[in-house]
């Protein structure tokens, strides 16, 4: 609780939830803070007017940013930008909000990181603690920002966050007792420079860890394995495709603990609801942290037995004349639209495209030359799409979603699925992921309401 920022000059940039979150602790703790945006203007400035916050709009000035005595970044603004390069050259320090948060936490931090996955590994893992009893609060990069939960941080407290590249690149002392490594494969190369520096970032999560902490690994990604050779941490593996002798694994229908030459019963594979078989790798990491922190397997097992998934990732919107629509639009990179196309035998239709954020679209084509009969292609990415998958299956180009989707639904006839992963980012069309999923399921129920068939959900 050292961080005394009472009369300091901080300057936030980015007014989306984390900014505000960030600039509304700092603000309740002292500091003369300025919130800028570059949107003409932020719905949310009234109150933080109330609190003294003075906030700037229409672009990031480099004054503001360089006459201050502390820069804190939300996440969805670039370090790289000309205003945080002059900031740090006038010798003021640059945070991002996340290393803002964890300096008054007194907590214990559970961090979960990698490519794809975080946001179901993280929600299940809360759900797990709960149902076992402990104090916690589930956030970071979903649900309420790291530093909305400073004022409810206690000695007890278990703070399950979602870390994403850009939060744990501008860390300093942010120190998790339990971090989590998903896997690695090309994301977000738009913003970061190569793979290398993405890398880079992500495993910043075990960099201040210690041998009292613990870095959960998952053994089938070798990315993942070689990576994380360097860290402090006890390391405690998780498999599914290349099970640990010693860690959590699936063993004769059954997620166990391996240790100590003994095996555990922890969590029967019935029980696991998802959609998708990739899926039972963010189960698993789950599983190992809750055998970490000590929760009951009979509440593991209840936690993953009521989890039906997060809404826009693998979502079964409905059944629709025999056509499944499944809503993935969270498979915003080339390896989450790979690993949802995988999920399915019978023929898919995948709508895919959107702003494309780096990676190969070319290792698509061996699973859609299998699996798919038909692509039909969104967004500013179409060109992109038809050169990278052209031979190895059927392309069609869609002017919107709505089009897509009616598109879709006449090739999967009379049986199949329509699956929206679209291996891109949704700025181009949308403002964000879950307006695009959104906009799928309302898309979806208008062509049944059309169509005049019943369309059976299972998501209650």
């Amino acid at each position: 609780m050292g961080f005394d920022v009472t009369g300091m000059r901080v300057t936030v940039a980015g007014a989306a939830r984390s900014g505000i979150a960030a600039a509304e602790l700092l603000a309740g703790r002292g500091a003369d803070v300025t919130l800028s945006d570059i949107r003409p203007q932020v719905p949310e400035a009234e109150p933080l007017k109330a609190m003294g916050v003075t906030i700037e709009t229409g672009g990031h000035r480099v004054g503001t940013f360089t006459r201050t005595d502390l820069v804190v970044l939300s996440p969805g603004v670039p370090s790289g930008q000309p205003m945080v390069a002059a900031a740090r050259a006038a010798g003021v320090m640059v945070i991002g909000e996340l290393e803002l948060a964890t300096r008054w936490l007194v907590g214990r931090v559970i961090a979960i990181t990698g490519t794809k996955g975080k946001s179901t590994t993280t929600a299940l893992t809360g759900r797990m603690l709960e149902a076992s009893g402990f104090r916690v609060t589930v956030g970071g990069n979903i649900g309420a920002p790291l530093s909305a939960q400073v004022p409810m941080s206690t000695p007890d407290t278990l703070h399950v966050v979602e870390a994403s590249s850009f939060q744990l690149e501008l860390i300093d002392s942010f120190r998790p007792w339990v971090a989590v490594m998903l896997n690695l494969s090309p994301d977000h190369l738009d913003r970061h420079a190569t793979m290398a520096e993405y890398t880079s970032a992500k495993m910043r999560i075990f960099e201040n860890q210690a041998a009292g902490d613990w870095a959960v690994i998952n053994a089938d990604d070798p990315a993942v394995l070689e990576a994380a050779r360097q860290g402090r941490a006890t390391r405690w593996l998780f498999g599914r495709r290349m099970p640990p002798a010693e860690g959590t694994a699936v063993d004769g229908g059954w997620i166990v603990d391996r240790h100590q030459g003994g095996v555990r019963r922890l969590v029967p594979v019935a029980a696991i609801h998802l959609l998708g078989s990739h899926l039972v790798e963010d189960v698993l990491a789950a599983v190992a942290v809750g055998t970490i922190a000590g929760v009951r397997p009979e509440a593991m097992r209840e936690a993953v037995e009521n989890f039906r998934g997060l809404e826009h990732a693998m979502e079964l919107v409905c059944d629709l004349d025999g056509v499944r629509f499944v809503n993935d639009s969270k498979a915003t990179n080339v390896e989450a639209a790979l690993r949802a196309v995988q999920s399915f035998e019978c023929p898919v239709i995948l709508i895919m495209g959107g702003r494309f954020k780096g990676g190969d679209l070319r290792l698509l084509r061996a699973p859609l030359r299998t699996r798919a009969r038909a692509v039909v292609s969104i967004g500013e990415s179409q060109a992109l799409v038809r050169e990278a998958l052209a031979g190895a299956v059927e392309i069609h180009d869609a002017a919107s979603l709505g089009d897509a989707v009616t598109k879709a639904f006449a090739l999967a006839r009379p049986e199949g699925v329509v699956l929206l992963a679209p291996a891109c980012s949704s700025f181009d069309m949308f403002q964000d992921y879950a307006d695009r999923g959104q906009r799928f399921k309302q898309e979806v129920m208008r062509l049944a309401v059309a169509d005049g068939g019943k369309a059976g959900s299972e998501r209650e």
